[in-house]
């Protein structure tokens, strides 16, 4: 039996379930538990002619332009877990086992094309079409986890959202399906979810299920049923329904309460995954508003806390959520890959440990610096609800520094 995809969990809300014009995307991100996000930033770039990219672990072609992202990403790979670019393109995906083995071979990984989509796509459709021509190019495979002793390999689904609508696009192999949203709400989860409302296909799709024998026409063609592995396609989210319960106000703070609730299942706290960085993100559908992105940047929503991130030129960068870099001689890059795994932590990940190991061992004093914690991200909540309710344009010099300074605070509470 294949091994269990991690059990993260993606939400989108639109209007009329989200407060005034806004649509609200969030993601947890359930990986093993000792491994290390970051947060980081790329500024947009043109690219000469012939130029390549190395990935995680192939190389493929650049294109000539790339839009700036800002990522959560496991340390140690070239992709991201989630993120978004400076169109209001958000990302994320999610392992899951479909009926088909996932390729041990290296070549792309899902999380590879969350990047790839919002480096080359302006709209969520733009990157949804990034996304499943490279798979056909390059194929997806290849070692999910920092692992050197075995090889934990999925197939993908992604959550692709833009201020107009959203795409759940689910692959195996180089087949796909994918459904656009406009209202309501969504969650995707690590098992197949689309069933017969599919939107866009990979033309072949049919044909190959026909050869296969696992479809015959005889009934309507349900995607989830013909790739997923017997029984395995149940309703998953049970952080739908916490949304829902919100009746047409989920707003930035509603996903964080959701993505923070350890009793539904969505904030994974178990023996092997933990919830090890999370997003919200908040895009208007009127484009004269800028998206805010939220980033905790260290592991359990429940005890950590969402930064604010906006994208302006020149927007400062922030060594202290980013890992040290092993250049060539990071273990991850050598073959055989993964034969020690180096110390990825960065200084808010180091303080969280601290604030961690305060909590357990002294419950009065913990739960003071919780508080004190909610306290900040709850400025930064009111301070964004102000740039996206007020008349005048934003002046970029205002948060150049936003994401820099929130961090620093964080920090310095710490201390």
């Amino acid at each position: 039996r294949m091994a269990a995809a991690p059990p993260s969990y993606c939400f989108v809300a639109f209007p009329p379930c989200s407060k005034d014009g806004l649509v609200v995307f969030g993601k947890n991100s359930a990986r093993p538990r000792d491994e290390v996000q970051e947060v980081v930033y790329f500024a947009a770039a043109t690219h000469d002619p012939g130029s390549k990219v190395e990935c995680t672990y192939i190389e493929i072609e650049q294109v000539p332009k790339t839009h700036a992202v800002v990522l959560s990403r496991p340390s140690w790979l070239w992709g991201a877990e989630m993120g978004a670019n400076e169109h209001g393109v958000c990302v994320a995906n999610e392992a899951v086992v479909t009926r088909e083995p996932a390729s041990e071979s290296e070549a792309l990984l899902g999380m590879d094309l969350v990047r790839l989509g919002l480096e080359r796509g302006a709209t969520a459709r733009e990157a949804l079409d990034v996304i499943v021509a490279l798979l056909e190019e390059h194929g997806q495979g290849g070692n999910y986890y920092e692992d050197g002793s075995s090889c934990h390999a999925f197939q993908s689904a992604f959550l692709i959202v833009d201020r107009n609508e959203a795409w759940i696009l689910e692959t195996s192999g180089k087949y796909w399906a994918a459904e656009k949203i406009t209202e309501g709400v969504k969650c995707i989860c690590n098992q197949l979810s689309l069933t017969t409302k599919i939107d866009a296909e990979h033309p072949e799709l049919r044909n190959y299920v026909r050869s296969q024998g696992w479809w015959n026409e005889d009934t309507d063609f349900n995607f989830s049923e013909v790739f997923s592995l017997a029984d395995d396609h149940l309703a998953c989210c049970s952080g739908r329904e916490s949304l829902e319960k919100q009746g047409g106000d989920v707003s930035a703070q509603t996903m964080i309460d959701v993505l923070r609730d350890k009793d539904s299942g969505v904030c994974v706290d178990s023996e092997s995954f933990l919830t090890t960085a999370s997003i919200v993100s908040v895009l208007p559908q009127d484009p004269s508003f800028p998206c805010v992105h939220y980033f905790t940047g260290t592991p359990d929503p429940s005890r950590s806390i969402f930064k604010p991130f906006i994208f302006v030129d020149d927007v400062k960068l922030v060594p202290k959520v980013q890992s040290p870099s092993f250049g060539d001689d990071d273990p991850a890059k050598k073959i055989p890959r993964f034969q020690e795994k180096p110390d990825r932590r960065h200084e808010l990940y180091k303080a969280h440990e601290w604030a961690r190991s305060l909590l357990e061992s002294d419950q009065d004093k913990g739960q003071k610096l919780m508080r004190i914690m909610l306290d900040l991200e709850k400025q930064g909540l009111e301070a964004m609800e102000d740039i996206l309710t007020r008349t005048e344009i934003l002046d970029p010099a205002e948060v150049v520094d936003l994401f820099y300074d929130c961090v620093d605070t964080e920090l310095k509470f710490f201390k």
